[in-house]
């Protein structure tokens, strides 16, 4: 048996051999070429701002204590996936909880 007699169709894409169907080049991506991702789980933050600290003032901290971060009122927050930076939005009131809208996705250079 040569290696052209070989014939794979888990690969070739076909109804019925397990493997997805191959899109054409150059077509429109669509949310399905993303299915197979869609159950894996992530770490998404959403960062209000920063400070620094010193040990003893960390373990002196109360309840009710107001520390003073990097940022101003009304300033974009960061949002970040499995530590990435993804995007960029603001603090929203979703009934009686607190939210994040998306104002600007962030395209990182790989």
């Amino acid at each position: 048996m040569s290696d052209t007699d070989l014939s794979l169709p888990e690969l070739d894409g076909q109804p019925g051999s397990g493997a997805p169907p191959l899109r054409e080049e150059g077509g429109p991506k669509t949310a399905g070429d993303l299915e197979a991702v869609f159950d894996v789980p992530v770490a998404v933050s959403a960062v209000l701002g920063r400070t620094k600290l010193e040990v003893g003032d960390l373990m002196n901290l109360k309840p009710g204590t107001v520390l003073e971060l990097d940022r101003r009122v009304g300033e974009a927050i960061d949002i970040y996936v499995n530590d990435r930076l993804v995007a960029r939005g603001e603090v929203v009131l979703v009934e009686d909880k607190l939210g994040v809208t998306m104002t600007e996705i962030i395209k990182s250079e790989r």
